[in-house]
């Protein structure tokens, strides 16, 4: 008998109840707060709602799919001891740390927006993510200057 993972990833997810989309699964999941997983489907549907009433020129899912798509890193930095110095060593992100940032930072930037019902702060954030602007992007933007900036210390990737 070997030893079992209980990581779940996109692909051992079950889809969704609406969307039959395990992306949205995944989400769903993340939005979720002590379990309550029907409070955390509710509030992604509400946005969903909202999405579609805003964006006339593409589907809730395009608009949810293309944002998680625009908010994902290509590279980021880490902290490497190097003699008795830490430098920050930009490395590029694997697919699935892609995926769980950018689901992350637009919930961070969702939840971060403060007197509204989190369903119409995730739709304004998704909507934001699709055209390429808002927190999420901005976190993103932050984390490929700061790459840049020490791509002189690149070689010292692992």
């Amino acid at each position: 008998m070997g030893f079992k993972s209980f990581t779940h990833s996109v692909e051992q997810l079950r889809p969704d109840a609406r969307f039959q989309n395990r992306l949205v699964s995944k989400f769903i999941n993340c939005l979720m707060y002590e379990g309550k997983k029907s409070v955390a489907s509710r509030q992604l549907y509400g946005a969903f709602d909202i999405i579609a009433k805003k964006v006339k020129d593409a589907s809730p899912l395009e608009v949810f799919e293309t944002a998680l798509q625009n908010v994902k890193p290509n590279i980021e930095v880490r902290s490497k001891r190097v003699g008795g110095s830490n430098y920050q060593v930009p490395i590029q992100v694997n697919r699935k740390r892609q995926q769980s940032l950018a689901i992350r930072w637009i919930l961070e930037a969702a939840r971060g927006r403060k007197g509204t019902p989190i369903s119409e702060s995730l739709a304004k954030e998704l909507i934001d993510a699709f055209h390429r602007e808002g927190a999420a992007m901005t976190t993103r933007e932050n984390v490929h200057r700061m790459a840049e900036a020490n791509k002189a210390f690149s070689h010292f990737a692992w």
